[in-house]
């Protein structure tokens, strides 16, 4: 059969297990990891419920946009910067600066939506697995370090 339904149980096994030791390290959750072990835990149930990858597929289409959409609600409605929030006490910068590394997030966010929607409907599920594994850390990891600049023009 299909590989993704005999994986997706460890998979979701395994996420909910690292919430609840972080709940128990730090006696509270952080609400990323939070929201991506409910999203894992319900698609990776509808995948295996239907037996349809379609629904594990979206999965990171779904969390990228949510994650961006919250990113730029916030901004814009709440007038609340959610990634200063995160992350001022790792990286000091004035308002400007942070108003743009939150744009460029939302904005990446956005693009990895749409580059999992261009892998998984075009790609093998094989080579969407690997991408997924393979890909993705090092695409951030590179998005990440292309801020420095950005970060340091703004820094205090």
């Amino acid at each position: 059969g299909n590989n993704l339904i005999v994986a997706i149980p460890p998979l979701i096994i395994s996420t909910l297990i690292a919430v609840i030791i972080v709940y128990f390290l730090d006696k509270k959750i952080p609400v990323i990891p939070l929201v991506g072990a409910i999203i894992i835990s319900i698609f990776g149930f509808l995948t295996i419920y239907f037996d349809n990858a379609i629904f594990i597929y979206l999965k990171p289409t779904i969390i990228n946009i949510i994650f961006a959409i919250i990113l730029l609600i916030s901004n814009k409605f709440f007038n609340k910067n959610l990634l200063k929030t995160l992350l001022q006490t790792a990286i000091i910068m004035n308002d400007n600066g942070w108003k743009k590394l939150n744009l460029r997030w939302a904005y990446f966010f956005i693009f990895l939506a749409a580059l999992n929607e261009l892998v998984w409907r075009t790609q093998t599920e094989e080579l969407w697995v690997n991408f997924k594994v393979w890909a993705i850390l090092p695409i951030t990891l590179l998005f990440t370090i292309m801020q420095i600049p950005l970060i340091n023009k703004y820094k205090q």
